[in-house]
C-alpha cells in the first residue's frame, strides 16, 4: 500500500516500509511532489477496522509497505561498494537457475543445433537480451519509479498500463515455470513417491513468503542464494561433463538448420530480455547520482554471466542425450529428470545436489513475484487501494494453478510463451531507446519530470508510442514461428520457418515511431 512521506529524516527500517498511514493516494506530501494541478482522484475511503488490520501487518519487522509511491532522494540510502556489487548479485543469483538450463535444452533437442551452433545462438542472443534489460534497468536509480511508472514517460498515462498487463501476465508465466522445474526435480528425486504438485507448492510457498516481505528481505535473500547454487551446478559439471558430447553435429537440413539458428537465437534473447520491464523495480532505492554506465555495466555483468553459464550446461545435456542410454529415458520423463540423471554418478549425494538446484528456482520467482505484484497497483486507483503484500497472494495463487494444470507440458510453455512474450518486451525497449535518444536527449528542453509520475497532464498522451506498439505487434505475428501459429513471413525462412517475430515487431516499432511523435509533439507538446 502507499503512504505518503513526512519530512522526517527516515531511519532504514522506514525507508523499505514506506511512511504514514493507510489511503489511495500515492503521490508524496514532500514540495518536491506537489504540483499546481489537482489530485486525479478524490481519495476512497478504507473502513477502519480494515486499516487497523492492515496497519498491524505492515508493523511486521522487515515488512515493506511501499507500493509504487516514488522514492524520494531524502529516502535513499546512500552510494557505497557493495550497493554496486548488490546489483551484479541479484541478477546472477536470479538467474543461475534450474528454469534457464532447460532453455539451454531446447537448441540439440528441439531445433536440432549441434552444440556449436547452440552455444553461439545463446550466447550472442543472451548479450543481445541482456544488453536491453540493463538499458532499461538505468531509470529506477535516476527516477525512483517503478518501471512500469517510468514507462508512463515513454508511452503515456493510459497506454503504458497495456505493457504493464502483458508484463504481469510475463511474470506470472515465468513464476508457472519456475513452479513447474522445480516440483520435476523434487519429484525425481524422491524416486517418484512426490508428486509433480507437492513440488510445485514448495516453491510457491517458499516464493510467497520472500516476495510478501519486500525489498529488503528480498535483497538479503538474493545476496546469498547463489551460492549454494554456484556449488551444486560446478558439481554438476564434474558429474555429468565426461557425457556432454561437444562434437555434436547439426542433425536437421540445410534449410531447417538456418531456421532452427534464428529461432534459438531468438528464443535465448527473449530470455533475459523479459526482465527489462521490471529492472527499474530493484533499483528505486539507490541514489538518483547513481551513475548510468555503472548501473548498465553491473547489470549486463549480473545477466550474462548467469545466463551463459545455465545455458551452456544445458546445451551440454541436451548433447548427451543421444550417446547416453540412461539420459534419454530420463528425458522422456522429464527436463527435471533429465538434470537430475547428470547427477547419476553420484547417488545419494547427487539427490541432495538435485534438491538444490530445484530450489534455486524460487530465487528466479521471487523478483517476478514482486514486479507483477506492483503491476496491480498501477493499473488504477483501486489497484492501489489493496497492499502489495495481497497482491503478492494473488499472484502466487495464480502461478500455483497454471503450474498445477500445466505441469507436464513445460517444453511446449517453454517455447511458446517465452518466445511470446519476447515480443512485445523488444518492441517496448525499442520505443523507449527512442524517445530517450532522439526527443529527450541531453541538450534538448523538455527531459523528465519525475515528480509528475501520477499527473496526466504533464505526461506525453502517448498516441504516436501506442500505435508504434500496436503496429509492432502486427510485426511479431506474421513474423512469428509458434506451434499454434505460423506468421506469413515467418513460413518462408529456410523453406520450413523460423521465428523472426522479434525482429519484423522492432523494425515496424523503428520505422512508424519517430514521425509519429514529431506529429504528437507538434500538436499537443507533450
Amino acid at each position: 500500500m502507499d503512504h505518503p512521506a513526512t519530512h522526517v529524516p527516515p531511519t532504514p527500517a522506514d525507508i523499505e516500509k514506506g511512511t504514514g498511514v493507510l489511503e489511495l493516494s500515492s503521490r508524496s506530501t514532500s514540495p518536491e511532489n506537489i504540483s499546481s494541478s489537482p489530485e486525479p482522484h478524490a481519495p476512497i475511503p478504507i473502513p477502519p477496522k480494515l486499516s487497523r488490520w492492515n496497519q498491524r501487518i505492515e508493523s511486521l519487522s522487515g515488512l515493506e509497505a511501499r507500493g509504487i509511491t516514488r522514492v524520494l532522494p531524502h529516502e535513499r540510502h546512500g552510494h557505497s561498494v557493495m550497493g554496486y556489487i548488490q546489483m551484479s548479485l541479484l541478477w546472477f543469483s536470479a538467474n543461475i537457475s534450474a528454469n534457464n538450463l532447460a532453455v539451454g535444452l531446447l537448441g540439440p533437442l528441439l531445433f536440432g543445433l549441434g552444440f556449436l551452433d547452440s552455444a553461439m545462438c545463446s550466447v550472442f542472443g543472451i548479450l543481445v537480451g541482456s544488453a536491453a534489460t540493463a538499458y532499461m534497468s538505468i531509470w529506477g536509480a535516476q527516477s525512483g519509479n517503478r518501471t512500469m511508472i517510468v514507462a508512463r514517460y515513454f508511452m503515456g498515462y493510459w497506454p503504458a498500463k497495456l505493457p504493464c498487463i502483458l508484463n504481469m501476465i510475463l511474470m506470472i508465466g515465468y513464476g508457472t515455470i519456475d513452479c513447474i522445474i522445480g516440483g520435476q526435480i523434487l519429484s525425481a528425486v524422491s524416486g517418484g513417491s512426490m508428486t509433480i504438485v507437492v513440488g510445485i507448492v514448495v516453491v510457491a510457498l517458499i516464493s510467497w513468503l520472500v516476495a510478501v516481505f519486500g525489498m529488503a528481505i528480498f535483497h538479503v535473500y538474493e545476496r546469498w542464494a547463489w551460492i549454494p547454487q554456484v556449488i551444486v551446478l560446478f558439481i554438476l559439471v564434474g558429474s555429468a561433463g565426461p557425457s556432454f558430447n561437444p562434437n555434436l553435429q547439426n542433425t536437421a537440413s540445410a534449410g531447417a538448420i538456418t531456421a532452427g539458428r534464428l529461432s534459438f537465437f531468438s528464443l535465448q534473447l527473449s530470455v533475459p530480455v523479459s526482465w527489462a520491464a521490471a529492472s527499474s523495480d530493484f533499483y528505486v532505492y539507490y541514489p538518483e547520482s547513481t551513475k548510468k554506465w555503472k548501473v548498465f555495466l553491473m547489470t549486463m555483468t549480473g545477466l550474462t554471466l548467469s545466463f551463459t553459464f545455465v545455458n551452456m550446461l544445458g546445451i551440454g545435456l541436451a548433447s548427451g542425450v543421444a550417446t547416453n542410454p540412461l539420459w534419454d529415458e530420463a528425458n522422456k520423463i522429464s527436463s527435471g529428470a533429465l538434470i537430475l540423471a547428470g547427477y547419476g554418478p553420484l547417488k545419494g549425494f547427487g539427490k541432495f545436489c538435485g534438491v538444490i538446484v530445484a530450489l534455486g528456482v524460487i530465487s528466479n520467482n521471487i523478483p517476478g513475484t514482486y514486479a507483477s505484484a506492483l503491476g496491480f497497483q498501477v493499473l488504477g486507483r483501486y489497484g492501489k487501494m489493496v497492499p502489495r503484500y495481497l497482491w503478492v497472494c494473488v499472484i502466487v495463487l495464480i502461478y500455483f494453478i497454471c503450474a498445477v494444470a500445466g505441469r507436464n507440458n513445460l517444453f511446449d510453455i517453454l517455447q511458446n510463451f517465452v518466445a511470446l512474450m519476447g515480443y512485445w518486451t523488444m518492441v517496448f525497449v525499442a520505443i523507449v531507446l527512442q524517445e530517450h535518444l532522439i526527443f529527450r536527449r541531453p541538450g534538448l528542453a523538455g527531459g523528465f519530470d519525475w515528480t509528475a509520475w501520477e499527473d496526466k497532464t504533464r505526461l506525453p498522451l502517448g498516441l504516436a508510442a501506442l500505435v508504434a506498439f500496436l503496429l509492432g505487434w502486427v510485426g511479431a505475428i506474421i513474423g512469428m514461428y509458434q506451434n499454434w501459429y505460423m506468421g506469413p513471413v515467418a513460413a518462408k525462412v529456410g523453406g520450413v520457418g523460423a521465428d523472426i517475430g522479434v525482429w519484423l515487431g522492432c523494425a515496424f516499432a523503428l520505422v512508424v515511431f519517430p514521425p509519429l511523435r514529431y506529429l504528437e509533439l507538434k500538436k499537443y507538446g507533450r
